[in-house]
């Protein structure tokens, strides 16, 4: 299954295949056929015929389908975390109790939320006319999501819009795009009509490009890298397209001189590893209250460590790969220049039994100064940037000294302390003594290059839908008094 277009699984036409390779130890898992043109035209045409039956049918119609496709995503539940673990590289620990289970949970959030889709009574603003507002869905979404997440972000697109009512056209990374194709394939199954969930395998320079451009699609979405959403913004200025961006982070993590130690330890541990640090909420700037700085590499140090790699089908194994060989060169480089400028604490790309795959060791980088490459650029990978602080003022500035503005964390005792951080660190998420927890109840996007717009909650609707005015005379009179008073119109 290379396409799934209006409800059926079909080939790509280009004659092109892409390979989709296990990053734990480079053997090759599927080859798709590539889409193009033709198959960007079919799948926006049959969003756009399923559109006017799928957003007229009552909220609690869809939300019934929605219910039968979350208990048939639990009955499947195994065969996704295998899947996902394979196709991204991902310890099978992770998906069986993370992005199976919590892509599951928000399919049954949007069960629940898309018969609470309301727009607003507003009463009589004018002594003649009563008004109300509308929330109506917009039409055909085009989307683009990414390979780090790639069972969870598809569903991040999806679910919010097709509760809504919209339709969608998806295309995940060409790397990572076999959960997806499965979860759309699912959907159908469970009752999702034909052309409301459609799926592109193809390059972002030509599918991707050709779907931002489509005339037809009426919304975009993406999640990835800043550069790139830069060039959904142009492409959404051909047509005056709405726009929702999840871009990319550099999130802080600052330590107060009062916080739990130990906890913080704990805490940047999980959240700079992480996916293996692909996660643009991750961990990756340690800022340390100069009194516990020490301590706190010391600590991390030494847990990173006992962080155990190995193959992704061991249940046992912490860290997986990178997700190709081209992001470890990438990773690996960064930490390689980092040596000229600061403490290089473990890293490295292992040996032996692990040399087939992606991997690399958890790196800690001690000293990195604000204005280093480390300290400002996404990394993207296992590997987290510490520098000192000595007052709270010197903290949130560094906190807030990155054009990024997705997540952050604030480790502190004192609830005062806790607040200012809460308040002035600029981000959309700020997180207060844990870093990286989401649940489908709140809303996760960002602030500055991060983008906008905000996947998950209920808030998601604000971006999938259109608020519509809708005003009625209350006079019956044919000629209203402000026609009389514009113009002068007798009998």
């Amino acid at each position: 299954m290379s396409q799934f277009i209006n409800g059926k699984t079909l080939e790509g036409s280009t004659g092109e295949t892409v390979d989709v390779i296990d990053p734990s130890n480079g053997t090759v898992i599927a080859t798709l056929s590539v889409a193009g043109s033709d198959e960007v035209k079919q799948a926006v045409q049959a969003a756009r015929d399923a559109f006017p039956a799928w957003s007229t049918k009552t909220p609690a119609e869809r939300s019934a389908i929605l219910t039968k496709f979350a208990a048939l995503m639990e009955e499947r539940a195994e065969e996704f975390a295998q899947l996902e673990s394979r196709q991204a590289g991902k310890p099978i620990r992770l998906t069986r109790e993370f992005d199976v289970p919590g892509t599951i949970d928000n399919i049954a959030f949007f069960a629940g939320a898309a018969r609470n889709l309301e727009g607003k009574a507003t009463g009589e603003y004018s002594a003649d006319h009563t008004s109300s507002i509308r929330r109506e869905a917009i039409g055909v979404i085009g989307s683009i999501s990414p390979w780090n997440y790639p069972l969870q972000m598809a569903a991040w697109k999806i679910l919010p819009a097709i509760a809504a009512g919209n339709t969608i056209v998806l295309k995940p990374a060409e790397i990572t795009p076999l959960t997806t194709l499965l979860f759309a394939q699912t959907a159908t199954e469970a009752g999702v009509p034909d052309g409301v969930i459609n799926v592109l395998t193809g390059r972002g320079s030509t599918v991707g490009a050709e779907l931002l451009r489509h005339p037809d699609v009426d919304m975009l979405s993406f999640t990835g890298s800043t550069t790139v959403g830069r060039t959904v913004l142009d492409a959404a200025a051909t047509t005056a397209k709405r726009v929702h961006l999840e871009l990319g982070g550099k999130a802080p993590f600052v330590v107060f001189d009062d916080a739990d130690l130990d906890a913080a330890i704990h805490g940047a541990v999980a959240a700079s590893l992480i996916n293996t640090g692909q996660d643009c909420t991750a961990a990756t700037r340690a800022i340390v209250h100069r009194s516990l700085y020490e301590q706190f590499i010391e600590g991390v140090a030494a847990l990173y460590a006992k962080v155990k790699l190995g193959p992704t089908t061991d249940p046992a194994t912490d860290l997986g790969p990178l997700v190709s060989r081209r992001h470890q060169e990438t990773v690996a480089g960064m930490v390689d220049r980092a040596r000229s400028y600061a403490r290089v604490i473990g890293g490295g790309i292992p040996d032996g039994d692990l040399a087939n795959g992606s991997y690399y060791r958890p790196t800690l980088i001690a000293d990195a100064t604000p204005d280093s490459e480390i300290f400002r650029d996404e990394v993207f990978g296992p590997v987290l940037a510490v520098t000192p602080f000595d007052t709270d003022d010197e903290a949130i500035t560094l906190a807030n000294d990155t054009p990024y503005g997705l997540a952050a964390s604030a480790w502190t005792k004192d609830v005062y302390r806790a607040l200012r951080a809460t308040r002035e660190i600029r981000a959309g998420a700020v997180w207060v003594n844990d870093h990286i927890p989401i649940i489908s109840e709140m809303p996760h996007g960002g602030l500055k290059q991060s983008g906008f717009g905000k996947d998950m909650s209920t808030y998601s609707f604000d971006e999938y839908t259109v608020v519509k005015h809708v005003m009625f005379d209350l006079t019956g009179e044919q000629a209203k008094p402000w026609h009389r008073t514009i113009f002068s119109l007798e009998g």
